[in-house]
């Protein structure tokens, strides 16, 4: 895990620094970030907490009539431990509403279903109280496409977007999250019994490993070989990465005109000040 290694004070400082500088760039005091009871949620809020302090730290709990009650109870945890307010917000009336009119039966559209209405909530939140949406992607979801689009991959701003799975874990045992998050399953719990290492197949441990020295390393397939990968899994993980390009960028625009959103215009987003 050398390739994965960080140092975790100077990491935490850095990302409670970004946090904090990238809000209030835009004006914004506080955010607002939908707290799961996982792991990425609650090291995004631990930042944000350090970054602007508890009062401006807004969480909302989105629960559905088929969310697993632990996950309430972890997301309690981790409001009490961070010193900040948990709203909860009850998602079952309007899934069920959209799940009807669309006549959504399976598992997968109904957790689509799920998160972009927790999206809806979040961006509500964050209009009527001025508040910035703090994301909670990290990248290996973002890298595999482990996630839905205008939902859980979807924030103004995202602290944990350049942390695989693994530093997460490093730095959610830095900052002293509850235990509860730290050593249980990671799940979206989008249905019952849903567990993220069991839906992709490979454990994040494995993948990670894989990820570092293909993305960061830029390592060819014949060298993950001969570092001991096998050739299938490499194929396969580099084919999730080609394929969720989409997913990761904003829609790609026809050029028409001399100067062409995200081909031409590509000044930064603090630009102008």
């Amino acid at each position: 895990m050398k390739f994965l290694s960080l140092n975790r004070a100077l990491a935490t400082d850095f990302l409670v620094d970004f946090v904090r500088a990238e809000v209030r760039k835009f004006g914004f005091e506080k955010v607002v970030l939908g707290l799961s009871g996982g792991i990425d949620s609650a090291l995004s809020a631990a930042f944000a907490v350090r970054a602007l302090g508890a009062s401006q730290v807004l969480a909302y709990a989105l629960p559905h009539a088929a969310s697993a009650p632990s996950s309430l109870e972890d997301a309690r945890a981790v409001a009490s431990a961070l010193g900040i307010e948990l709203q909860v917000i009850d998602i079952t009336a309007a899934v069920e509403a959209l799940r009807a009119s669309l006549a959504c039966d399976d598992a997968r559209g109904l957790g689509n279903i799920k998160a972009r209405v927790r999206m809806i909530c979040l961006y509500e939140r964050s209009r009527s109280e001025r508040a910035l949406v703090l994301g909670t992607s990290n990248k290996t979801e973002l890298l595999l496409g482990y996630g839905t689009q205008h939902a859980d991959m979807a924030s103004g701003l995202n602290p944990l977007g350049d942390l695989y799975k693994t530093q997460v874990f490093a730095l959610a045992e830095h900052v002293g999250l509850p235990r509860v998050v730290i050593d249980k399953a990671p799940s979206a719990d989008l249905w019952v019994g849903q567990r993220d290492e069991d839906e992709l197949g490979f454990s994040y441990s494995d993948v990670d490993r894989l990820l570092v020295r293909m993305i960061d390393r830029r390592e060819s397939d014949e060298d993950l070989v001969d570092d001991g990968f096998a050739l299938d899994f490499v194929e396969s993980i580099r084919s999730k990465v080609r394929n969720a390009q989409y997913k990761r960028q904003a829609p790609i625009i026809a050029k028409v005109g001399l100067r062409t959103i995200g081909i031409d215009f590509l000044y930064q987003r603090d630009w102008g000040r």
